[in-house]
């Protein structure tokens, strides 16, 4: 097969280690598709000669152990896709002499260690996908991420503060570090020309107040700073974040990667040109106090909003009503008050609405979408009048039914007592009735017995039809 230039065995049933001499020939393989299979042992463990070989699928299989030192030899590899395996060990020093590779995806493996430094030489490096791994340790400042588009490092063990070359980098798209131990502040050297949509920094240690300096990311989309320790107020200078690329034309072609984001009370996942349509913003669990923003209303794009499990004080701003495309709300669990906007209800795309345990007072509104919210969208607000519930909405107690006492409930009582007796009398003088004309009038007595006769004939009849069946 020495001529050969593309190899496809993906999606099959194909087990087992791949055979030492398997390709030993092959001079001009380009390409080398092996996904979606069973495949297990080691990854290339020995030397093979294919100086041709740009493309290397290897995902979604059992493959074990380290990283093989045959790889090393692939010097021309463009892309190199090894994730969802059981690949253990450290990522190898040597991936950086892969002078020309773009995409590196090595994510949902046993990988350990922490990243080498040397992958700062892959200049045409366009995705870094290590997620999911066993990674630890600080990512040094000394990395290069100037090619990198889209940098998925998310539920690792990564520890000190994050990079500022990061929202340096003016060809970033994408940056998701969630689910990690990153501590300090968030970086403030943004450039002002960022390219960034989506960035993911929830679920770590991370202090202090949210820099002004995020809103010079203007064409960002996504925005998750939750479950962290962030403190201080919420910028009003958001608006400067447009949050409206998908309605008005503007797009990036992403690669098939997915993107988890929280709306509607549960984590959707948003993958290639449908995160064109995805616009949100979550800072649920910090310490973020003050009041909302106002400003927050002029984000006429954006489709999910959540503030929950802060310490937000004041009013819900009136001027979320503009929030035109607003489909998840979520402001529970802070300390807001006052009344809830009566202009909210103009939100007729919102299928989410939570304000639970706040200090919210005064009347729900029921217009509209907002007459399918149940309970649980205003429970723990005790001066909150809750009319979808049947909750008494007056101070002017209502009179019991049945007076305990005096002579209106003792008339009434006497008049239960009568209508039972006069119904009970009425029944015993029918049935009497009908016996004494049976008695006397011999032809109705035997009309009577033959209607009865006739209908146990008919019921004999169809129970024995259904029992024979």
């Amino acid at each position: 097969m020495g001529e050969i230039t593309r190899m496809d065995l993906s999606n099959n049933h194909f087990s087992g280690e791949l055979p030492c001499d398997f390709l030993i020939v092959c001079f001009s393989l380009e390409l080398l598709n092996l996904s979606n299979n069973n495949f297990n042992g080691q990854i290339f463990p020995q030397y093979m000669n294919m100086p041709q070989l740009m493309f290397i699928y290897l995902n979604n299989n059992n493959f074990s152990g380290k990283i093989g030192k045959g790889l090393q030899n692939f010097t021309s590899l463009w892309v190199l896709d090894i994730s969802n395996n059981k690949v253990s060990g450290q990522v190898p020093n040597w991936i950086g002499n892969f002078s020309n590779l773009e995409f590196l995806l090595m994510s949902k493996n046993l990988l350990e260690g922490n990243i080498p430094v040397q992958l700062s030489k892959l200049s045409f490096l366009t995705v870094l996908d290590v997620s999911e791994n066993k990674l630890t340790g600080p990512i040094t400042s000394s990395f290069n991420f100037s090619s990198i588009q889209e940098l998925f490092m998310q539920k690792n063990a990564f520890t000190g503060p994050i990079p500022k070359s990061l929202f340096r980098s003016p060809k970033l798209l994408m940056l998701n570090l969630r689910d990690n131990q990153f501590s300090g502040s968030i970086p403030n050297l943004i450039i002002k020309h960022s390219s960034l949509r989506v960035l993911l920094l929830g679920g770590n240690h991370l202090q202090g107040p949210i820099p002004i300096q995020l809103c010079q990311l203007i064409n960002l989309s996504i925005l998750d700073l939750s479950h962290n320790r962030l403190n201080g107020s919420i910028p009003s200078c958001f608006i400067r974040m447009i949050f409206w690329i998908g309605q008005k034309g503007f797009s990036y072609s992403y690669h098939s990667f997915e993107v988890n984001f929280l709306t509607k009370n549960r984590y959707g996942s948003y993958e290639g040109d449908i995160l064109n349509f995805m616009t949100g913003i979550d800072l649920s669990n910090n310490d973020l106090f003050g009041d909302i923003p106002s400003e927050i209303g002029d984000l006429q794009g954006i489709k999910a909003l959540n503030l929950s499990n802060n310490l937000l004080s004041r009013s819900i701003p009136k001027s979320f009503s503009k929030l035109k495309n607003i489909e998840s709300l979520d402001l529970s669990h802070n300390k807001l008050s006052g009344q809830i906007p009566r202009q909210l209800t103009e939100l007729t795309q919102l299928a989410v609405f939570n304000v639970s345990y706040n200090n919210l007072s005064g009347l729900t509104p029921n217009e509209h979408q907002f007459g399918a919210f149940d309970e649980s969208s205003y429970i723990g607000n005790s001066g909150l009048c809750v009319t979808l519930i049947n909750k008494s909405c007056t101070s002017v107690p209502t009179p019991p039914l049945l007076p305990s006492n005096g002579e209106e409930g003792d008339e009434s009582a006497i008049d239960m007592v009568a209508f039972y007796w006069s119904f009970f009398g009425s029944y015993v003088t029918i049935i009497l009735g009908l016996l004494v004309i049976l008695w006397i009038n011999s032809h109705w007595r035997m009309l009577w017995f033959y209607f009865i006769g006739e209908c146990i004939d008919f019921c004999f009849y169809w129970l024995s039809k259904y029992v024979s069946c």
